[in-house]
């Protein structure tokens, strides 16, 4: 054998034996993996990309609704031009929302959080279009809300959008929307940090590592794409402020106290807004914004801190600009204006009303030890950083993102031990006194219960009145049960509500109370010597989750509905045969549509 030979063998051998560890390698390559880590990145760049766009689209909303108003109104004396701003913005914001994606409404993470739990992670692309328009107007013109809510659903809608064209399984689509939310937060507050938490945290509920490499990867990627546009500054410039006395965290222990109960007074009288709006039937729901931007301009006459995001007054209450009776009526204004702007209809954040809450509490609560306790209270100043994190995190009940989120918007690790122990008491309390946070009260309020799974979410969202059978098959009093055997035989039905003479419920009859009669004579028998007297019903405006546990708690198939101002007067019947179709109905109308 000739040497060439020899290299030409040993040659092919080194070819083959390379080429079969690359093609090990190529097949323990995880392409899923390399997938959702590529689109990650996407997310990123989209998500920082839209998240400067949106805030230049906020500044020209700004000078496009003050330029319009002032041209208008301008006649007016002392500036009361500016009550109509926000008005006419509701002009914009109430169409666009109402006919076109009702999602956008409101602050908008609640409904990412319901879409990742229960629709697969699937959202519309137009709710991102529709988001940016509407809650740039609504800020620009002065609404009282933030940048922030809206920044998070429309980055959560490009992750399921991108997914979505790329056909991935649910659980991926899940993860893309954590992303998408991700990058919103990284981008908007400089802090990638806590947008991987919140994502987590908040939009997906759980920590795991197959969410967690992607959701880095595209917060820290939409972190940069805005520190390139913005520059890489925190969004509040504060002093160290180091714990003076460790007496102070009793202080800092009763702030959070006194967040909790603010907190709480925000959430409800949020809700307790928009109930009051959604019973305004005089008025059409797309012109409930115009009317709300009103009232929100008025409020800005005698108090403009409260308008728009209010990051000016939250600088000027770390500065020591502000009197503390001053700072403490804001708290109460803001949390007014900010009510009054959501439930009308408009659309924006709760992030930043509730820094603002958070840091004028702190910075009142601040002033005022310091009063009473000199050689304790280092500066107030400390006290409104830890009020600001005290308050979303009571509001949010996600202490985590809280104290990362202000840790990464002034960059004052001292301030970590007094943030903590606030954040810590504050999310304890709010959790004694209310149910739900501002996000998931929001879906509770609507039947959806997180924590419960699609299948018992389904049956809070279905009322009694979608159901029931009416008119309703029924027997009278003086009938006899040759009668209602009859009736039986001829109707689908094997229960009978009983009737007297002045059409008053008193009494049901069923297949199983006549089984249990003797045969001798039950032709002739008196339907009340059959009949069950004892009388359960339920009310159309229940929804199938309460009538399922009534007919499951008294082992019964049929429950008359009545009317509430009078029980005896029935207005229609539900079995538990009409619970497991509308079940069955709204199961696959979901999944149609996922």
């Amino acid at each position: 054998m000739t040497l060439e030979e020899m290299l030409e063998i040993n040659r092919n051998k080194f070819q083959n034996y390379f080429k079969e560890i690359f093609t090990k390698f190529l097949m323990k390559i995880d392409y899923d993996a390399w997938l959702i880590i590529t689109l990650s990145i996407i997310i990123g760049i989209s998500g920082g990309l839209f998240s400067v766009l949106f805030r230049l689209m906020i500044g020209w909303s700004s000078v496009g609704y003050n330029g319009i108003g002032e041209s208008i109104f301008g006649f007016l004396p002392n500036n009361w031009w500016k009550i109509f701003v926000p008005a006419l913005a509701g002009l914009v914001v109430g169409p666009l929302i109402y006919f076109w994606a009702r999602e956008a409404k409101g602050h908008g993470v609640p409904e990412v959080m319901e879409a990742a739990a229960l629709k697969g992670g699937r959202m519309r692309m137009r709710v991102i279009f529709v988001k940016a328009i509407a809650s740039a107007s609504s800020i620009g013109a002065g609404a009282s809300v933030g940048r922030e809510g809206p920044i998070i659903q429309m980055g959560s809608g490009i992750g399921s959008v991108a997914a979505q064209w790329l056909k991935l399984k649910e659980d991926k689509i899940k993860t893309c929307v954590g992303c998408g939310a991700a990058a919103g937060i990284a981008a908007t507050f400089n802090a990638p940090l806590a947008g991987v938490i919140f994502a987590q945290e908040v939009i997906l509920n759980k920590f795991t590592s197959t969410t967690f490499i992607p959701i880095v990867v595209s917060s820290v990627t939409a972190s940069v794409i805005a520190r390139i546009f913005v520059g890489d500054i925190p969004a509040f410039i504060v002093k160290s402020y180091p714990l003076n006395h460790p007496l102070e965290l009793i202080l800092y222990t009763l702030l959070g106290v006194l967040a909790a109960f603010i907190s709480v007074i925000f959430v409800k009288m949020l809700y307790k807004s928009e109930d009051i709006w959604d019973e305004m039937h005089f008025l059409p729901e797309w012109s409930r914004p115009i009317f709300g931007g009103l009232i929100i301009g008025l409020i800005g006459l005698k108090f403009p801190q409260v308008l728009g995001v209010g990051y000016e007054t939250i600088e000027a209450t770390f500065n020591g600009e502000l009197l503390m009776v001053t700072l403490f009526f804001l708290v109460f204004m803001k949390i007014i204006a900010t009510s009054i702007t959501l439930g009308s209809g408009h659309s924006g954040g709760v992030f930043a009303p509730s820094l603002f809450m958070g840091s004028t509490l702190g910075g009142a609560f601040g002033i005022f030890m310091k009063q009473l306790f000199p050689n304790i209270v280092g500066h107030p100043t400390s006290y409104a950083i830890a009020g600001m994190g005290a308050v979303v995190a009571g509001a949010t009940q996600a202490p985590i993102t809280a104290v990362l989120i202000i840790f990464e918007m002034t960059r004052d690790y001292k301030i970590m031990l007094p943030l903590m122990i606030a954040v810590v008491f504050s999310t304890l309390i709010y959790s004694y006194l209310n149910k739900g946070s501002i996000y998931t009260l929001k879906l509770l309020r609507r039947g959806i219960d997180l924590k419960a799974g699609r299948d018992i979410n389904i049956m809070k969202q279905i009322k009694v009145k979608d159901v029931m059978s009416c008119p309703v098959e029924f027997v009278r009093e003086n009938d006899k049960i040759g009668n209602v055997i009859k009736i039986m035989h001829n109707s689908k039905h094997n229960g009978f509500p009983v009737l007297n003479v002045k059409d008053e419920l008193v009494g049901i009859v069923t297949l199983q109370d006549i089984r249990v009669v003797p045969v001798e004579g039950i032709m002739e028998l008196p339907v009340p010597k059959v009949m069950s007297k004892k009388l359960i019903y339920t009310f159309s405006e229940k929804t199938l989750d309460d009538v399922f546990r009534i007919l499951n708690d008294n082992d019964i198939g049929h429950l008359p509905v009545v009317s509430p101002e009078n029980t005896k007067h029935l207005i229609g019947i539900i079995t538990r045969s009409d619970l497991v179709k509308a079940y069955d109905k709204e199961l696959i109308s979901i999944e149609d549509t996922l």
